[in-house]
């Protein structure tokens, strides 16, 4: 079984976020990258399947060579290979049209289901619709049935949906696929291998972004606190009522 998992790297949620000076892209200067949580999680139950049923993987990102030593350090926990689809990400869409060049050949295909910079949660389904395979978002639960089948366990609102669906398949996987006890870190060993194992950059496929992003602003500061009296009842009733029109 070929399994090929896509890894995006993301903010580290600790880091200061800025724009440029123009407000017109973000300002990556300082700002210490990571895997995408929900990446991890499918990078994990993948690793996992290689150890049950002798699974291929296959790391693959799109993004510039800056975005290396993350995809290496996700590499060093077991991965088999790793493609680097060489251009800037500037949608959804367009990083899905990358994906779906390279995608065609493998039997499961692992997305985390949405990311935790712009968490769009849109990469999967349309890399599904490209290849004209089946998707299914929300997924706790992943194993091959045979060499022709998935069963997969799906969130919904009202509970679980347990599902049986052939192959090939993409699927958007939710963090808690795999327990956080579980959640694996690279040895030194593994960080050093990595260093030096082959990395396949591949050239950009022609695709045209859909939106355009013309200015970026963050959110207006919070007022300060106002403090009332818990005994002047008629004081928070003006301020709720009449001034903040909240009833």
């Amino acid at each position: 079984m070929k399994i090929l998992v896509c890894v995006n790297q993301v903010p580290d949620t600790t880091s200061q976020i800025n724009f440029t000076s123009d407000q017109s892209a973000f300002d990556p200067s300082g700002v210490q990258f990571v895997l995408n949580p929900s990446d991890e999680a499918a990078l994990m139950r993948a690793l996992q399947l290689k150890e049950e049923v002798g699974a291929e993987l296959t790391l693959v990102h799109v993004g510039l060579s800056d975005s290396e030593p993350v995809l290496r350090k996700a590499f060093a926990l077991g991965a088999d290979h790793m493609l680097r689809i060489d251009t800037f990400p500037t949608d959804g869409f367009f990083v899905a049209e990358q994906l779906a060049a390279i995608a065609p050949g493998y039997d499961a295909i692992f997305c985390g289901r949405e990311s935790l910079d712009y968490n769009g949660g849109m990469v999967g389904g349309m890399l599904a619709a490209l290849l004209d395979y089946d998707f299914v978002d929300e997924v706790t639960a992943f194993s091959f049935e045979g060499d022709k089948a998935a069963k997969i366990t799906r969130m919904t609102d009202g509970g679980k949906e347990h599902l049986e669906v052939p192959l090939p398949v993409v699927v958007g996987i939710q963090k808690e696929i795999v327990p956080e006890s579980e959640i694996r870190i690279p040895s030194m060993k593994g960080i050093m291998m990595a260093r030096k194992a082959p990395l396949q950059v591949l050239p950009p496929v022609e695709a045209s972004s859909q939106p355009k992003i013309t200015a970026l602003e963050k959110p207006q500061p919070k007022a300060p606190v106002k403090m009332i009296d818990p005994n002047n009842l008629d004081e928070l009733i003006d301020e709720l009522h009449n001034k903040r029109k909240l009833f």
